[in-house]
């Protein structure tokens, strides 16, 4: 990776601009054009070093609650189940684990009632009916830069 890559990647992680052409503001910032900047991050994201940008909000302050949750699933219902659950906006995370609970992923909503009901559903529509709801008794916000 060029230290051209490396210096977008470290800029981005968390100081990317809040403006109206952010990727012209990175490209001040780093002596780039903003083309050159947009053509950067596309080819990251191309190679997949970058999955998503996004902001990431404290639930709470928002007045969300947060969820996350555990599956055990099937080998053969790993896809079906992943599907359906992915397709809900407030999933934010959803990943494997070597576990007998094996899926795993975060749930945002207004209320704990709206995530009881999806997660309901989600049993009815995949057959799934070990789905464990494990709500944050405390939260902790931990800031994680990657040099690189």
């Amino acid at each position: 990776m060029d230290m051209t890559y490396r210096k977008i990647l470290n800029e981005i992680q968390s100081d990317f601009p809040i403006s109206s052409r952010p990727f012209r503001d990175l490209g001040n910032r780093l002596h780039m054009t903003e083309s050159a900047v947009i053509d950067a991050v596309k080819r990251l994201k191309e190679k997949g070093v970058i999955r998503r940008i996004g902001g990431n909000f404290q639930t709470s302050k928002l007045n969300f609650i947060s969820t996350l949750c555990a599956a055990r699933v099937p080998d053969e219902k790993i896809d079906h189940f992943v599907e359906t659950v992915n397709a809900y906006p407030g999933v934010t995370h959803n990943y494997l684990r070597a576990h007998s609970y094996n899926v795993w992923f975060t749930f945002i909503a207004e209320k704990m009632a709206v995530i009881e009901d999806a997660l309901e559903t989600i049993r009815q529509k995949t057959g799934v009916t070990e789905i464990l709801n494990l709500p944050a008794e405390e939260m902790f916000k931990i800031k994680v830069d990657f040099a690189v």
